[in-house]
């Protein structure tokens, strides 16, 4: 089973592959989708369109697991990002991807079991899940984060035979 995980953002979107095999989870994908803020509004999100269509052809997911719009101390940034996590859903709904919504402190609590883990800890728990020493940047712990959570996320647990 493969996911797909997004932080949204406009400026920049975390992306997460993972692979589940046999109960073990494998990263096939981590970054950013990164749009430059001297283009149009439209022509950022046709990019994140566009870069997420291309990492689904080329990954084939079956899920995509997103963050769901929790709070925001910026108002300035949460119809930019609102948008981008409409077009990162659109983009899901053509390729006929299952989709799951976590908030940021289910997330936290699947990776880490608490719902008010802080970045490092996050970051630790991704690192040691997924049996490496990488660290990487907040948007995409956090992406690689929502793909681990889908993955083990009861719908998906299938019992042994």
């Amino acid at each position: 089973m493969i996911i797909l995980g997004i932080d949204p953002g406009f400026g920049r979107m975390g992306v997460g592959i993972i692979e589940k095999t046999e109960g073990k989870l494998h990263l096939l994908r981590a970054g950013l989708i990164e749009t430059d803020p001297s283009l149009p509004h439209h022509e950022r999100l046709c990019k994140i369109y566009n870069e997420l269509t291309a990492l689904i052809r080329a990954h084939k997911p079956i899920i995509l697991s997103i963050e769901r719009l929790f709070f925001t101390k910026n108002q300035k940034t949460v119809i930019p990002v609102a948008q981008a996590r409409g077009v990162a859903l659109l983009t899901a709904g053509i390729a006929g991807l299952t989709v799951y919504e976590y908030t940021p402190p289910e997330v936290k609590c699947a990776i880490t079991g608490n719902g008010k883990a802080d970045k490092k800890a996050m970051q630790k728990m991704v690192a040691l899940t997924l049996g490496t020493t990488e660290n990487f940047i907040d948007d995409t712990t956090d992406a690689i984060a929502l793909a681990i959570t889908a993955a083990y996320d009861r719908r998906n647990v299938r019992p042994i035979a």
